[in-house]
């Protein structure tokens, strides 16, 4: 009896520990994601990417099941927050807010960069920002070919704001300068501290143009204290009905100038974890939240598969080196 009631306990203390395991076993096996995710942004609060990501936030929450929490690790133009994701976990958990400045232009037109433009894992595109090409309203020029003659006719001798060399308010107007067979020097650039100092230089008539993305410019548009020559959305803006696409103006090359913020996660990450955020932003897509928060930001809703953004993208750098190469614009 003492034995069988030594076998009975040992068979009891298997069962236990056999249902303890499974447990154990089924708590792991908890799908994705656990906890709440973090939302890398690598600029500061407050600007556009930053006012992006927490449009995103408040609507993916809703289909993560989690919440979607934003970390601004900002500094070297977006590098330090990008090069963060990069060397995060690949286990879901740390997602990074990417933009076109630290996604193509740094890495098509910086050698020294410490990560390469596919160095990610590609969850989808989120949104286009709108480039722009504005002048005073006292300004004489009201098109973008009146512009494109007056630089034509008087090299040198017009200027423009800018934020900087690699900043896309340098590299637009140096992509039509090429384009009309110009030099670098067709106008020249007046640099400022970022677009809404450049975009105050404009309203000031201190410069004679500016080309930059809609958010930073929208009010004085639409106020009528600037005037928009072109727009590089393939179709023209609803809030901007009268202006003209870039093709439209006779000047297609100029559609790869936009601003844009897409979602990645580091190198290698948890293919459940990215099936889970195509699954996320199939719902975002249609979030009348987040799609009316996008508007107002002043970008246009273009959620795209990861595959689609891997290719976007891909052509984004492809041109800022093409165009590095044909200005002589680079960064150490």
């Amino acid at each position: 009896m003492a034995i069988r009631a030594t076998l009975w306990r040992l068979l009891v203390a298997a069962a236990w520990l056999a249902g303890s395991m499974a447990l154990a076993g089924s708590g792991a096996a908890q799908p994705y994601p656990e906890r709440a995710v973090t939302l890398v942004t690598p600029f500061s609060v407050g600007g556009d990417a930053d006012l992006a990501a927490r449009n995103l936030a408040a609507a993916a929450q809703r289909y993560l099941g989690q919440p979607l929490v934003v970390l601004n690790r900002a500094g070297a133009n977006g590098a330090i927050g990008s090069q963060y994701v990069k060397e995060a976990a690949p286990d879901g958990y740390t997602l990074l807010m990417a933009r076109v400045g630290s996604q193509a232009i740094l890495p098509a037109l910086q050698q020294s960069l410490s990560y390469r433009w596919d160095d990610f894992t590609f969850l989808g595109l989120l949104e286009l920002n709108p480039y722009i090409c504005a002048v005073p309203k006292s300004s004489p020029y009201r098109s973008l070919a009146d512009l494109a003659a007056a630089i034509k006719a008087k090299p040198g001798v017009l200027n423009y704001a800018n934020s900087g060399p690699a900043t896309v308010l340098n590299l637009g107007p140096q992509l039509l300068f090429s384009v009309l067979g110009l030099p670098p020097t067709a106008a020249m650039p007046i640099t400022y501290k970022g677009s809404g100092d450049a975009v105050v230089a404009t309203l000031s008539e201190q410069v004679d143009f500016v080309c930059t993305n809609y958010a930073p410019i929208a009010g004085p548009l639409n106020d009528g204290r600037l005037r928009a020559l072109v727009t590089t959305t393939p179709a023209r803006l609803p809030t901007l009905p009268d202006v003209p696409t870039a093709r439209e103006a006779g000047f297609p090359q100029l559609e790869v100038i936009t601003g844009w913020s897409a979602l990645y996660g580091p190198p290698g990450m948890d293919p459940a974890a990215a099936r889970k955020w195509a699954e996320v932003l199939r719902g975002v897509s249609s979030d009348r939240g987040w799609n009316d928060g996008t508007r107002q930001l002043g970008s246009v809703p273009d959620v795209r598969s990861a595959a689609a953004t891997r290719e976007f993208v891909q052509a984004q750098v492809q041109a800022y080196q093409k165009l590095g190469r044909a200005t002589g614009i680079s960064l150490k």
